[in-house]
């Protein structure tokens, strides 16, 4: 088994690299995908004040620690139960994702490269790299279409909170990385170099 992680700052692509190396993988379903956004922590309690003062580009705002065990569990040849994030009400579902151990398994998500013991768990560390203003686009898009933000919130948030830790977690974390990927998912040679080695895995 090897552990892949693929980090980036928000809006870089990282999805979309994700998809495009595992949809021309074979055999089908030979890859397993762990996403650090299911690992929010619940904050559907808080009250409308406290959702908007939370900053969940931080690294508090994930449960790291289910995450490593996770990861462990996996290596060991045991099913894990992913949670599931519902990122408008702020809640983790009662709902759960079986993710069974594969000879591949992906980790996805903006902070994976800022935790040491996750870091010790990859054995490939991927960062999709792209331009601020690109992110900045992707970023308003998804706010406003997904995540039941005006425009408005969509670029208050992005000044308040994701722009900052971009800056302090985000973007020193990318010295960890093995390969850096510009251009996030347009960059197709890097893409295909990366499926390839990860299909002469399976």
């Amino acid at each position: 088994m090897i552990i892949i992680g693929i980090a980036g700052g928000s809006g870089s692509g990282k999805t979309t690299v994700v998809k495009k190396i595992t949809e021309n993988l074979f055999p089908k379903g030979s890859v397993a995908i762990v996403s650090q956004d299911a690992y929010y922590k619940d904050t559907g309690y808080f009250t409308p004040e406290q959702i908007k003062q939370h900053n969940f580009d931080h690294p508090d705002a994930i449960e790291f620690d289910l995450l490593v065990k996770h990861l462990d569990e996996l290596r060991a040849g045991k099913s894990i139960e992913m949670p599931h994030y519902e990122y408008i009400t702020t809640s983790r579902l009662k709902e759960t994702t079986t993710i069974s151990p594969q000879k591949v398994i992906i980790v996805e998500g903006i902070l994976i490269f800022t935790q040491p013991e996750i870091l010790k768990r990859l054995d490939i560390k991927v960062f999709v790299d792209a331009e601020a203003d690109d992110r900045v686009m992707r970023i308003m898009r998804r706010d406003t279409q997904e995540r039941g933000r005006t425009f408005p919130e969509a670029m208050e948030h992005y000044e308040k909170k994701v722009k900052l830790m971009h800056a302090q977690f985000i973007e020193p974390s990318k010295r960890f990385a093995n390969i850096i990927i510009p251009e996030g998912g347009q960059n197709q040679v890097a893409i295909d170099i990366l499926g390839e080695y990860i299909q002469s895995c399976l």
